[in-house]
């Protein structure tokens, strides 16, 4: 959503954006990137396909916002859930 509403304000054109998402669990040794160094972590691979005649650059800055969205920055931030019954 936030990459179709981008490029709807700066005019581009973008036809379509889908999304496909791949979850696992690696072993923290196994990630050169990560600043876990033990224990299991989840990884999420991420797949984006843009629809239109793009330009490389504006291909590129769709990939730039997608990594800034809301979901993006939630999921990559330290996450601390409370559950409580009510």
């Amino acid at each position: 959503m936030t990459i179709a509403l981008y490029a709807r304000r700066k005019q581009w054109p973008l036809t379509g954006v889908t999304v496909r998402l791949r979850h696992s669990r690696i072993h923290a040794e196994d990630c050169a990137e990560c600043e876990t160094g033990q224990g299991m972590l989840d990884r999420i691979e991420s797949e984006i396909a843009l629809e239109g005649d793009l330009t490389e650059e504006q291909r590129i800055k769709a990939l730039e916002i997608a990594n800034k969205c809301p979901v993006h920055r939630t999921l990559t931030s330290e996450i601390n859930i409370r559950s409580r019954l009510v």
